[in-house]
C-alpha cells in the first residue's frame, strides 16, 4: 500500500454536511455554511441504510444531480456513501470526488469486495468506516480488499461499534481498535466520526477533541441548517454555527517537542513505567503458574473447570480493591476477564493432555 496520500499534521481534515441530502435547498444552504467555515469537503448521505423499512432511506440518485450543480457554483468536494457496484458506477459518472464504505457494508467481506473491483480502475479516494461489530481483522481486511485492486487513496473513518451493553454512547468508540490500525497502517488517514459515536450533538466537541489528541487525521461532523426537522439521525447533528463553535475551540496539539528539559522529565516517566510493566509482566507470569497448579488438581480430583462462584468473588474483590484506589469497575472488569479468558485455556489444555 503507498504512503497517505491526505496528511497535514497541523491541521486536520474536517468534513462537514447533512446526514441525508433531504432537498436541493437544504444541501446548498448547508454547503454554502460549511464552506464559509474554510471547509471544502462535504459529506450527503444519497442511500441511507436504515435498519427497519418504510424509514426514509434517502433520495437516491436525485441528489447526484443536486450536488452536480451545486458543484458548479461552490468549490467543494462531495463525498457519499456507496454499499454496491451499482452505487459506484452512479457516483463514478456524476462526478463524486469521495467515497466511503458504511459499517453496515464493511462488515460483508463480498460486499467491499464487489466495490472495490467497482472502483480498482478510478483514482477517487475511498474512506472505509469500521465494521459494526468491534473485529479488527474485519476492518483491516476491507482495507487490504481496497488496496489489493490498486487503490492507492484509501483512509478509514472511526464510527464507533454497536453492542448490547447500554453506554452514554450510540456506538462505543472502543478507541483502543482504531489506535491498533493506526500504528499497524500509520501510512492512511485515521478520520473520527463523532456524530455517529456519540449520537447525541452535545457529545460532539468532547469526541472530537479526543480523537485529535491521539492524532487523527480529520473529522467527520454531520452538518444540517435544522437538525430537529431533519429526516435522519436529528440528534447527532448540529446547525453550522455549533460546527463554527466546535472547530474554533479545538486544540490541536503538539505530536512532539524539541524542549530537552521536557524530552528529560518525559524519559523519565517512561523508564518508572517500563520498570512497572516488568513487574506486571512477573507477578502475572506467577500468577498463570499458579493457575497451572489449580487446574493439575482440579484434573486430579475430577473438578470442572470453571467454578463460577470463585470468578464472581473475583470480579467483586477487584472491583472493591480498585474503587478504594481510585481505579474504574470497567477498567478492572476488562483486565480480569482477559485474565480470567486465559487462565480458562491453560487448564483446558491441562484436561486435554490428561485425556491424551
Amino acid at each position: 500500500m503507498k504512503e497517505m496520500w491526505r496528511k497535514d499534521e497541523h491541521k486536520p481534515w474536517l468534513i462537514a454536511g447533512p446526514c441525508s441530502a433531504e432537498s436541493f435547498e437544504q444541501l446548498r444552504e448547508t454547503v454554502l455554511a460549511v464552506h464559509d467555515l474554510g471547509i471544502t469537503t462535504v459529506r450527503a448521505g444519497i442511500w441511507k441504510p436504515r435498519t427497519r423499512p418504510n424509514n426514509f432511506e434517502g433520495v437516491g440518485k436525485e441528489a447526484l444531480s443536486w450536488i452536480q450543480e451545486i458543484k458548479q457554483e461552490i468549490d467543494v468536494q462531495f463525498a457519499i456513501e456507496v454499499a454496491s457496484s451499482k452505487h459506484v458506477d452512479l457516483a463514478l459518472k456524476n462526478g463524486i470526488d469521495i467515497v466511503w464504505i458504511g459499517a453496515r457494508t464493511s462488515v460483508n467481506p463480498f460486499s467491499v469486495q464487489e466495490i472495490a473491483e467497482a472502483l480498482q480502475d478510478s483514482d477517487i479516494p475511498v474512506l472505509i468506516k469500521n465494521p459494526i461489530n468491534p473485529d479488527p481483522d474485519l476492518w483491516m481486511g476491507g482495507i487490504e480488499r481496497l488496496a489489493n485492486v490498486g487503490l492507492s487513496k484509501v483512509g478509514a473513518i472511526h464510527r464507533g461499534f454497536s453492542a448490547f451493553k447500554k453506554t452514554e454512547y450510540r456506538n462505543q468508540p472502543l478507541w483502543q481498535i482504531a489506535i491498533e490500525l493506526k500504528r499497524s497502517l500509520p501510512h492512511i488517514p485515521l478520520i473520527c466520526d463523532p456524530s455517529h459515536i456519540g449520537g447525541d450533538r452535545s457529545m460532539i466537541f468532547d469526541i472530537s477533541q479526543k480523537a485529535l489528541d491521539l492524532r487523527y487525521d480529520g473529522l467527520m461532523i454531520e452538518t444540517h441548517p435544522n437538525p430537529p426537522k431533519a429526516l435522519s439521525d436529528p440528534k447527532q447533528q448540529v446547525t453550522p454555527g455549533q460546527l463554527k463553535d466546535i472547530v474554533t475551540n479545538l486544540q490541536i496539539r503538539n505530536n512532539r517537542i524539541d524542549d530537552v528539559f521536557f524530552q528529560s522529565k518525559l524519559d523519565e516517566l517512561r523508564n518508572k513505567i517500563d520498570s512497572i510493566d516488568h513487574d506486571i509482566i512477573e507477578n502475572l507470569t506467577s500468577r498463570m503458574k499458579l493457575i497451572e497448579e489449580i487446574g493439575d488438581y482440579k484434573e486430579q480430583n475430577n473438578v470442572a473447570i470453571l467454578q463460577i462462584e470463585r470468578w464472581n468473588e473475583i470480579l467483586r474483590t477487584r472491583k472493591k480493591w480498585s474503587q478504594d484506589v481510585g481505579l474504574s469497575d470497567d477498567f478492572i472488569e476488562d483486565i480480569y476477564t482477559l485474565i480470567h479468558a486465559d487462565s480458562i485455556k491453560r487448564q483446558t489444555e491441562i484436561f486435554n493432555k490428561t485425556k491424551k
